[in-house]
Parts: structure tokens; sequence; C-alpha cells
């Protein structure tokens, strides 16, 4: 339910993997790699690392800690390390639940949780030429006010 990989993200089969008979709602967050930085500089992809271990570990503390704040719910979640160009999947959460105000407290949760917590390090090349290494930081303010 909690993995970290180099491999292109389907959130259709982590959405099926939490789903059950039980589950009245399924929220999916996926992350997607975009086209423009928070600093308005056009981006041509990302490049994500992580310490794959010790992300897992906190991927799986982070949905306990959503279990107990929001309620019964199942949580996966996957994140990707490697290249990514423009418009591929970064991260998903899907979370399950009997009803959908569980379903997407949880999902906005782990996802604010994870960005904020996860040994995931973010950076961005752009079409300049240049490179940098972003904070991957969910409360962060974008020049149009918006997180």
């Amino acid at each position: 339910m909690f993995s970290i990989t180099r491999d292109a993200i389907d959130p259709q089969v982590l959405a099926a993997r939490v789903t059950t008979a039980e589950c009245g709602a399924c929220v999916t967050f996926a992350g997607i790699v975009r086209s423009m930085s928070d600093d308005l500089r056009p981006v041509t992809g990302l490049q994500y690392e992580a310490h794959d271990a010790m992300a897992v570990s906190e991927f799986e503390r982070i949905a306990a800690e959503a279990r107990e704040r929001f309620g019964e719910c199942r949580i996966a979640v996957q994140h990707r390390t490697g290249d990514l160009a423009i418009g591929e999947v970064a991260v998903v959460v899907a979370v399950a639940s009997p009803h959908r105000k569980t379903a997407f407290d949880a999902c906005e949760y782990v996802i604010d949780e994870l960005k904020a917590r996860a040994p995931i390090w973010k950076k961005e090349h752009y079409a300049s030429g240049e490179s940098s290494w972003r904070e991957n930081d969910c409360h962060t303010q974008t020049p149009s006010g918006r997180a």
C-alpha cells in the first residue's frame, strides 16, 4: 500500500487497492509535473530522489495518524523517483472509507504531511538550462497567493 517507484504510477490501480465493498467513497490525489515553477519559471521536467525505506516508513506513520484523526479508512501512497517529464504523475494518495468526508479529510492530511515530512527531494529543470533543488513543502505560498 506504500511504496517508492521509478515506474509510472496509475492512480486507478491505487484506488482499486484501497476500495472494498464497505467503502462508499474513494478520494484520489495525483500530483502531476507542471510546466511552471512556483516562481513562474518555465520547467522542462523534475528529478526526484528519496531515501526509500525512510520515506515508506513515514508514509505508514502518516497513514496511521490520518486513521486516528479521521476514522476508519484505507490508504495507499506511491511516489516516483528519477526523471519525470511534464504531465507525468509524481505522487498518488488514495483513500477509501465508508463516508466521503473521512476520505477527503484523510487524503488532504496525508498529502500535506507527506510533502512536509517525507525524505523526498525535488530538483526542477528550467527551460533556461538551469536546475535547482526545491523545498517540497505544501505550506509554501506561490506568487499568486495559493498554496
